[in-house]
């Protein structure tokens, strides 16, 4: 089943006791990586469970894979069984951050083949603001049985390397006009961008209210960017491979299906001095 890429407060707040239903908070500061579990634990959608960037949607750093590598499919699906997600388990993420934490979630379990996952427009702040009920409550347990069916949606270094130059190949990069220019650059030990790479800061997705604009808005938005590229020939990536996540969403939300992720993207890339950069 697959469901739509981003549901409203309304449509939540309807099926907010479906047993068919998890919520999970996705909440996630990179400069203090506890402070969303301890948001968690404070206030919830009611019945949401947590999953940490760091520990459950990432996998082990080695020095040279990035700062928040995927996470190894056999752990990320014990995980979610734990968390009570199965196969037939319709999920909805959220974040207080716009999205760009909830969409790794999305991406993640996209990528393992569950469609029916949705990002919360507006996320903790819009539930809030709706005077939806919160609470601080640990959910039931319960156990899910999740088979997990691997997408080819990954770019690895090594192709994304091999394609440089090659104009049938857009590479689309996330981050903030300043560190993409390589100014600014406070998280990773060198300022630059992947040769060839265009810029699409994750945030220009949202409206000033941080819900994602409309569908038709993000396609005119995205297609000016692709030209005469088709979805598939895109490679999103950013500093780490979590607001890469928040591009796919939006071309997925813009009737735009079908683009890549690289995973590793800048944290990984500049970590081979062998590699070129650009400024």
């Amino acid at each position: 089943m697959t469901v739509s890429p981003l549901i409203s407060v309304a449509e939540l707040a309807d099926h907010l006791e479906d047993p068919d239903w998890r919520v999970v908070d996705c909440r996630h500061n990179l400069a203090a990586p506890e402070a969303g579990e301890a948001a968690y634990q404070e206030n919830h959608i009611p019945g949401a469970v947590f999953m940490h960037m760091d520990r459950d949607l990432s996998g082990p750093k080695t020095g040279h894979n990035g700062r928040h590598p995927l996470p190894e499919v056999v752990l990320l699906v014990r995980r979610l069984e734990m968390l009570g997600i199965g196969n037939q388990t319709r999920v909805v993420a959220y974040d207080d951050c716009g999205g760009m934490m909830a969409a790794r979630l999305w991406w993640l379990l996209g990528w393992l083949g569950h469609g029916a996952v949705s990002v919360l427009d507006g996320g903790f702040p819009a539930w809030v603001g709706a005077g939806q009920p919160v609470d601080g409550a640990a959910p039931q347990p319960r156990l899910g049985h999740f088979t997990a069916r691997v997408q080819p949606w990954v770019v690895l270094a090594s192709k994304v390397l091999a394609g440089l130059g090659h104009p049938g190949r857009l590479i689309l990069d996330a981050r903030a006009p300043d560190r993409f220019h390589g100014e600014n650059e406070t998280m990773d030990p060198v300022g630059g961008h992947i040769p060839g790479a265009r810029n699409r800061f994750f945030r220009n997705n949202l409206t000033p209210e941080g819900q994602f604009k409309p569908a038709h808005e993000l396609q005119r938005e995205f297609l000016e960017i692709l030209g005469s590229l088709s979805p598939e020939q895109v490679i999103h990536q950013c500093g780490s491979g979590v607001s890469a996540c928040h591009n796919v969403l939006a071309m997925e939300v813009a009737g735009l299906p079908g683009s890549k992720l690289y995973a590793g993207s800048w944290s990984e890339w500049c970590s081979d001095p062998a590699r070129p950069v650009e400024k």
